[in-house]
């Protein structure tokens, strides 16, 4: 089956589940509702079902896990927030949108070093006396291989295809959303992980550096989509839905690291390896992809110069 054909099941199952979800008799009684009482049960089940998630996750887990996972929520999020001026926008130049993902790439690239290696070997001297940066070297590897492997493996098109006019299709762009999800998951892992730490600053420093990434991805996966005439609104939820992938990733490694306290720096260096694969294989390329780019090296270096001052500052 080839990635093309992959991509239009996955668009045909998506609308199979929005048409689905509107014949519910619930959802239809839901929206015979008054606006203003529709909204407010609508944000009454949400409520509901967030403090059942975060009372679950307080009772089993503790505090930490919750900040994690409020925080991967928040950096998730951050795509939708980036999808925002395709409402208003069918497109934007190559400077600018190379310059939002050389600053990107230079963010995760600090926050990487520094929230995740350093604090990573530090703690691995303290489960293996001077061998610390041996099992975080080893997690790198792990981790920059399960990316290689799902790259392999899963139908979808580089990030380098936004660039120029090759997403002229429906499928084309599908198998764009796909790749983003894939990249999202661990980067979500990473925020779980360095939360799960014990160390709230390595934590929210590296939420802030994957919120700050997903910006111009949530407009990148946007900007097709509506460009090829799906409603705006929609093209910006699709947007954030991608990014909602995250907290399923950051979850998964809060409360890993922190039942299995010992895989903490392996953990670490594993997040650290995927997300140097993102940044070498395609969040850089993309920014070069039309030829060399000064604007988006000079923003990647601002990116992680920001991303260095705010890591000393909570230091």
């Amino acid at each position: 089956m080839t990635n093309q054909n992959i991509a239009a099941k996955a668009q045909v199952f998506f609308k199979q589940q929005v048409t689905r979800l509107q014949a519910h008799p619930q959802y239809q009684k839901l929206m015979a509702l008054p606006t203003m009482q529709r909204w407010l049960t609508v944000f009454g089940l949400f409520l509901l079902s967030q403090l059942l998630v975060f009372g679950s996750l307080y009772i089993v887990f503790g505090k930490v896990v919750v900040i994690g996972f409020f925080a991967s929520i928040l950096a998730g999020l951050a795509t939708g927030v980036g999808a925002l001026p395709a409402l208003f926008l069918k497109n934007i130049s190559n400077n600018v949108f190379n310059s939002m993902l050389g600053a990107a790439a230079g963010v995760m690239l600090a926050a990487t070093a520094f929230s995740l290696l350093v604090p990573g070997i530090a703690y691995g001297n303290v489960v293996w006396p001077g061998n610390g940066i041996y099992v975080v070297s080893l997690g790198m590897l792990f981790g920059a291989l399960f990316l290689h492997y799902a790259d392999r493996q899963l139908p979808h098109v580089h990030f380098d295809s936004v660039s120029d006019t090759q997403l002229n299709s429906l499928k084309k762009i599908w198998l764009f959303i796909i790749a983003i999800t894939i990249h999202n998951f661990p980067e979500g892992m990473s925020v779980g992980v360095s939360f799960g730490s014990g160390e709230l600053k390595n934590g929210i420093v590296l939420a802030i550096a994957i919120a700050l990434q997903n910006i111009p991805e949530g407009l990148a996966v946007a900007l097709p989509l509506v460009g090829l005439g799906y409603n705006k609104w929609k093209a910006v939820g699709i947007a954030t839905l991608t990014g909602l992938v995250e907290p399923v990733g950051g979850l998964l490694g809060i409360t890993m690291v922190t039942v299995f306290e010992p895989i903490l720096p392996i953990a670490m260096g594993f997040a650290a390896g995927a997300m140097l694969f993102v940044i070498s294989e395609e969040i850089i390329p993309e920014t070069h992809s039309n030829g060399r780019s000064r604007y988006a090296t000079f923003a990647l270096m601002m990116g992680f110069i920001i991303m260095m001052v705010l890591d000393n500052m909570l230091g």
